[in-house]
């Protein structure tokens, strides 16, 4: 593997990361970038390692991966075992992917959901620290919340203005919603842990970076309810689509589907973090906005363009009433709110690491709808084969 060169033209020595959610959705694509374009070691840290057994299984009767023995997989949760510490010490980098982050959780187990991205976070952040390890944490932009713009009147002509709704890392307030409205127990959770890295910066010298994912679209997201995914609760936006259009079900609109939400593509996400990674020098310190602004859209419209692209994918006629109107209570059930919209400014990221995406919404979907149309048709099948009980 020829030489690589960071951003400011030094040579990128190899390192070890220790990989806390490697297992996940995210963490199965950062591995898969790490072992096939760097040198980098990864000690993959989840309780499941489906999405990454690709890379860590030899290829049967084939040449050996070109990155044998720089993945290992340790099983254990974060929760409870004191080996973590341990892997921590090992590695020059600790990136956190570990939480729970399906919003039907945030009403329905809004305990498991501070626990999970505030109280577990803890000993991360504590490892890190006292053994002067670099942190990259995966926070989010619920963080924001709602938008300065969603307190004026609909028809104000301040709400069009771009300093009432983009989102600013470094200048946008977080807004969240009442106490009673579990649903920001979430987003709270991980501004709480944000802060708190802050304050470790600032007090003990943590080497940090904070990453802040605008709806990450793409293969191997989870999207089948027991087979791809958890088996209980309500997954996000597009997954609910994604099952809604394979199994010839409308599409539930919640409210009318009147929120706008931007979407980009995993792989040009990936791009982002990597650099991340291997510029410390421009990412310490810093909290990254991680989306594209070109992509935004009501979820109404997704919904239009998901079919749209569904039916090319499979060569299916969408159906005759392709939607349906739910209220948000009937859906994620009582306490529910929402933000009005989310774009994300682009400033800091552009100027630290030049990082701008890439990939069309109709790209994106095209491409996560064709892998999921394909493991639905795979699950189903590994279904019918199971023997059935007889008696």
């Amino acid at each position: 593997m020829e030489a690589r060169l960071d951003l400011d033209g030094n040579r990128i020595r190899p390192i070890t990361i220790c990989m806390i959610g490697a297992g996940g959705f995210i963490g199965s694509h950062l591995c898969e970038k790490l072992m096939t374009e760097t040198p980098h070691t990864v000690l993959a840290v989840d309780v499941y390692n489906d999405k990454i057994k690709h890379l860590m299984e030899q290829p049967a009767g084939g040449q050996p991966h070109p990155w044998v023995g720089r993945i290992q997989f340790h099983r254990l949760n974060i929760k409870n075992d004191s080996r973590l510490e341990g892997l921590i010490k090992m590695s020059d980098l600790t990136i956190n992917l570990a939480a729970i982050c399906t919003p039907a959780d945030y009403n329905t187990r809004p305990l498991d959901t501070i626990y999970s991205n505030f109280i577990d976070a803890l000993p991360v952040v504590r490892y890190c620290s006292e053994n002067d390890k670099r942190l990259i944490h995966f926070s989010t932009c619920e963080v924001f919340g709602k938008t300065i713009g969603s307190f004026l009147p609909k028809d104000h002509p301040l709400r069009k203005e771009p300093e009432f709704y983009v989102l600013k890392e470094d200048a946008s307030p977080c807004i969240l919603g009442p106490i009673e409205k579990q649903r920001w127990s979430y987003a709270c959770a991980k501004q709480l842990t944000e802060r708190l890295l802050y304050a470790e910066g600032a007090e003990n010298g943590l080497e940090f970076t904070i990453v802040r994912p605008f709806n990450w679209i793409g293969p191997r997201m989870d999207f089948i309810p027991g087979v791809d995914g958890p088996s209980e609760g309500v997954p996000r936006v597009l997954a609910c689509f994604s099952n809604n259009l394979l199994r010839r079900e409308p599409l539930k609109l919640v409210d009318g589907g009147q929120s706008l939400r931007t979407f980009v593509y995993i792989k040009d996400a990936i791009e982002a973090v990597l650099l991340m990674i291997e510029n410390p020098d421009r990412a310490s310190g810093h909290i990254f906005n991680v989306g594209n602004p070109n992509n935004e859209v009501t979820v109404k419209q997704l919904a239009e363009i998901m079919t749209e692209v569904y039916s090319k994918v499979s060569g299916e006629p969408p159906l005759e009433v392709p939607t349906i109107d739910v209220s948000s209570e009937e859906f994620y059930g009582e306490g529910y709110d929402d933000s009005d919209r989310r774009i994300p400014d682009m400033t800091i990221i552009n100027r630290q690491l030049g990082w701008n995406p890439k990939t069309s919404l109709h790209d994106l979907l095209h491409s996560t709808l064709t892998y999921q149309r394909k493991t639905y048709a795979e699950a189903i099948k590994r279904m019918m084969a199971k023997p059935t009980a007889t008696s």
